[in-house]
């Protein structure tokens, strides 16, 4: 019965999408700060969340809740990139990464090589590093 209902009542609704995760993830933030401060604003600030949330969430305007997520995405993937970028570099312990002094370009060298010559591949500049 319960299910039946709760069916209903998200017929034609948006639901959830990542906006709406990082909105929950904040909610918990704030609200635990809230906790161990006691200070108004956090609550304040994790209620408007909570409700901006489950407005989202109900919503039966599908494409404003679709526009909002994809802007949140074109913002978060570069930082998501840099990040798991980050985290698979300081993970990899075969290999050392240079930029091209030239244009930039990232390369991975073998780790433990002594001192090798780097050829570019996008711009062709050639230099040497200790890998």
């Amino acid at each position: 019965m319960v299910r039946r209902w709760m069916l209903r009542l998200m017929a034609g609704r948006y639901g959830g999408d990542q906006l709406n995760v990082l909105l929950m993830a904040l909610y918990i933030i704030l609200y635990i700060v809230f906790l161990f401060t006691r200070m108004l604003v956090f609550e304040l600030l994790a209620l408007i969340l909570i409700i901006v949330s489950l407005y989202r969430s109900l919503s039966r305007n599908l494409e404003a809740r679709r526009a909002e997520n994809s802007k949140f995405l074109q913002l978060a993937r570069p930082i998501a990139r840099r990040w798991n970028t980050f985290r698979c570099r300081t993970h990899d312990r075969e290999h050392r990464y240079f930029k091209c002094p030239n244009c930039g370009q990232q390369m991975r060298v073998p780790r433990g090589k002594g001192r090798i010559t780097v050829h570019c591949r996008s711009c062709g500049a050639v230099f040497e590093e200790k890998s």
